[in-house]
């Protein structure tokens, strides 16, 4: 089987709160990479990526000159691609745009291969399990008043989220009570069962993460994520070792060494992989075992519809991250059902493209 032709377009949909309708910016979009591979088998394979920036079309030149340079090659035989890629890429890599570039290929080969050998993506890569828990992300912001957010969290228990992912370090005049009184209130809000997560996307320093974190371990939350700067892996440890509360982190991680220091220091209790900085599913799968080497589970940071592959096919998978921004792309998607997410059994990654909103010329 050889690739024949390499396809990239440039989707947009709107950025709006679709779990429990929170307010949105109007006219706001979001745009994606979304790739095609064909071979002349007749499989085609799909992948996704993006920045959130305004590099976007940069990013689908980027994606399209490295698929160029595997158009003849064989797409069962990914690492060789992986090696080709990093050798043509020269010192743009391994971070930034080339691997979120390379990353769409990569998920596109996996589909490809799991056609090829009827196959979902979950069981070639292990099929430990056929579900997977799931949680409700991107209702409860934090630019989004406390009254919202108390209002969006009863929502999400009621449609049978068991878990829900808020955000602390609140924009504007802040200040540690208001921090702490917002956790208490959506605590409160959602009851003692449901687990309850929060985002800090790197806005404490390290002294903030630890005194504030110790001040709402009694609502007992299920993990504190990206508490500090994402590479300070020495503070990371510290208010690891400091909080009862598990500390994740990882997103904002690219390729695996990284995560060879992080879990080295026990920087974290939860590696989080972002599927597109990860590498792909192949950069992806390296950072999971290594982390189950380290008896550390993994959670997964957005696009679900691919992760639920990931994280129900590996025995250390611990949770999906529930926010949908990519749904509109797909014809159909996989749906929670009492917070868990049934992994998709078609062939590859069971998704197809919408050509409606996702049109190759």
């Amino acid at each position: 089987m050889k690739i024949t032709k390499i396809q990239a377009t440039i989707a947009q949909v709107p950025a709006d709160e679709p779990l429990a309708n929170g307010p949105a910016e109007k006219g706001a979009t979001r745009r994606f990479v979304a790739l095609k591979i064909s071979t002349d088998q007749g499989l085609q394979g799909i992948g996704i990526t993006f920045f959130g920036g305004a590099l976007t079309g940069a990013l689908r030149v980027a994606v399209e000159a490295l698929g160029e340079l595997i158009v003849g090659m064989d797409p069962l035989r990914i690492e060789a691609i992986h090696q080709k890629l990093r050798a043509a890429a020269g010192p743009s890599g391994p971070g930034g745009i080339f691997t979120l570039a390379s990353s769409a290929i990569d998920i596109a080969l996996w589909d490809i291969k799991g056609k090829a050998f009827n196959k979902s993506v979950c069981e070639l890569v292990g099929g430990f399990r056929s579900s997977v828990p799931t949680y409700a992300s991107g209702a409860l912001m934090r630019h989004f008043s406390l009254d919202q957010v108390v209002k969006a969290a009863d929502k999400l228990v009621k449609k049978g989220f068991k878990q829900m992912k808020t955000q602390l370090a609140l924009p504007g005049d802040t200040n540690v009570p208001k921090e702490v009184e917002r956790i208490k209130r959506i605590r409160e809000a959602i009851g003692d069962k449901i687990d309850l997560m929060c985002d800090i996307n790197q806005r404490w320093d390290v002294r903030q993460a630890i005194s504030i974190g110790k001040q709402v371990e009694k609502y007992h939350l299920f993990w504190l994520e990206d508490v500090t700067a994402f590479d300070d892996y020495a503070g990371l440890a510290r208010v690891a070792q400091a909080l009862d509360t598990p500390v994740a982190g990882g997103e904002y991680v690219y390729g695996s060494v990284p995560f060879r220091h992080m879990l080295e220091a026990r920087s974290v209790d939860i590696v989080m992989i972002d599927l597109m900085r990860s590498g792909g599913i192949t950069g992806w799968l390296k950072i999971a075992g290594m982390a189950e080497a380290f008896n550390v589970p993994v959670v997964s940071h957005l696009v679900p519809e691919i992760q639920v592959h990931l994280i129900a096919g590996v025995p250390n998978g611990l949770t999906v991250e529930y926010m949908p921004w990519t749904f509109r792309c797909y014809k159909e998607v996989p749906v929670p059902k009492n917070g868990e997410l049934i992994v998709p059994t078609k062939p590859g990654l069971g998704l197809e493209f919408d050509p409606k909103v996702v049109k190759f010329s």
